[in-house]
């Protein structure tokens, strides 16, 4: 009877075990499901957002902050003439874009840093390299030093410093993940396809928060 009583307890302990361990593993991938939020001020309490910003597609089209509202978006910074990391950085980017394109809730803007050069009709050629629907994939030119601030204070894409004049460079391989509340959600190499599929998987998750 004992050893009944032992063998009924001891299977008791195994399936409350079993529930306990599943129910942490549960629990676990949730919390790893949830994208970090960057820029967190511990003196403002406050978290960094994306600012406002005007600036022109490869349309011709102005672009501000009110027409990403309610919408994810991953932005980057490029030139069109560039031989370098940008191909690369770019085809990588029209991978994500490959998988969202038919997704109204996500954009994705692509910033010229050299806007002197890059005009308009060049955009729109450039653009038309990666099939870039214009309603959805904005490659975008304007004021050298709005484009200059939007990459280092607001995106946090580079840390050199620099006043956006005509001797002023800002060159960065980084895709950003930003959210509904223009909070950054997410850093990626955009010459490293594991981590544009990381990127991709994480549009994904944060479409289901």
């Amino acid at each position: 009877m004992n050893k009944q009583r032992w063998m009924i307890a001891g299977s008791l302990f195994l399936i409350i075990s079993v529930f306990i361990g599943a129910a942490y593993l549960m629990t676990k991938d949730k919390k790893a499901a949830v994208l970090p939020v960057y820029g967190w001020d511990e003196k403002t309490m406050k978290t960094h957002t994306v600012g406002d910003f005007s600036l022109i597609n490869q349309e011709g089209r102005t672009i501000t902050q009110k027409d990403i509202a309610g919408h994810i978006y991953v932005a980057n910074f490029f030139f069109a003439t560039c031989k370098g990391i940008c191909p690369v950085m770019n085809s990588q980017l029209a991978r994500v874009y490959e998988s969202y394109k038919t997704n109204d809730k996500v954009l994705f803007l692509s910033h010229t840093v050299k806007p002197e050069e890059d005009s308009v009709p060049a955009l729109n050629a450039y653009a038309k390299i990666f099939n870039a629907d214009p309603s959805r994939w904005w490659f975008l030119t304007g004021d050298k030093k709005q484009i200059y601030d939007l990459a280092r204070k607001d995106y946090l894409a580079s840390i050199s410093e620099g006043n956006g004049g005509p001797d002023d460079f800002v060159h960065t391989q980084l895709l950003m993940l930003i959210d509904t509340q223009h909070r950054i959600r997410g850093f990626y190499d955009g010459l490293d396809s594991l981590q544009v599929n990381q990127l991709i998987g994480d549009v994904n998750r944060l479409i289901k928060e």
